[in-house]
């Protein structure tokens, strides 16, 4: 069976220059990532493991390399970066980055509307499907500070997805939740890569977290490796 590689890093370097030095972060990393797959980047503080996911997500550009994504070369495509990102990936972080002045579907919302506001309500019902999905459609009019941590951050889940992105990139996505909580949006991230065969990469500290994936990589001083 071909594999179809959403994924694709190749001989990437991130170096950062201070006055007296030039601190190589990530070091000639090589990465395929399949469609379907649910990786989990593990290492210590310092490691590289938020420079990287910043890399794939296109929220940072290498020093060198090239980064594919459904086999096309972003990095040299610097003019449809922003529209790539907000098409192809989706982002959940520890902190929830809610908008205040706005309702928890319209939060789930506003992704999709600037790519075509002409298709509200098609996005409407979509947003609110998502919603059910997370299990907080009965909190669909409130607004976040009505919300819980953890319903905030379900409805953070439902905004990564409202445009069915090819990558979904969660960091330290239960940092802020206490155990009970953080085992239910595991169990989130469990459902969505194994029904919809969502491809997931986390970097995370939560060892429970890493576990239900289907593979862990480690970060070392640039370095990655199973």
């Amino acid at each position: 069976m071909t594999k179809n590689i959403v994924l694709e890093l190749k001989n990437i370097c991130k170096n950062y220059s201070t006055k007296t030095e030039t601190l190589e972060i990530i070091k000639n990393l090589n990465l395929q990532i399949e469609e379907g797959d649910f990786i989990s980047i593990l290492g210590q503080s310092g490691s590289g493991k938020t420079t990287l996911l910043n890399l794939i997500g296109l929220l940072d550009s290498p020093t060198s390399g090239n980064i594919y994504i459904d086999n096309e070369n972003i990095s040299v495509n610097s003019s449809n970066i922003d529209l790539v990102r907000n098409k192809k990936i989706g982002f959940v972080f520890q902190f929830h980055y809610l908008l205040p002045e706005f309702t928890a579907l319209e939060n789930v919302m506003i992704p999709a509307l600037t790519q075509d506001y002409s298709k509200k309500k098609e996005i409407e019902k979509r947003a609110l499907e998502l919603l059910k999905e997370v299990g907080v459609d009965h909190r669909a009019n409130h607004k976040p500070t009505e919300l819980s941590g953890g319903e905030k951050q379900r409805v953070a889940i439902a905004r990564a997805l409202i445009n069915n992105p090819k990558i979904l990139l969660l960091d330290e996505p239960t940092g802020n939740l206490d155990n009970e909580t953080s085992e239910k949006i595991f169990n989130i991230f469990k459902q969505i890569n194994s029904k919809k065969r969502q491809t997931i990469i986390t970097v995370t500290h939560s060892r429970e977290l890493a576990e239900i994936s289907n593979k862990k990589l480690f970060l070392k001083k640039g370095i990655l490796s199973e």
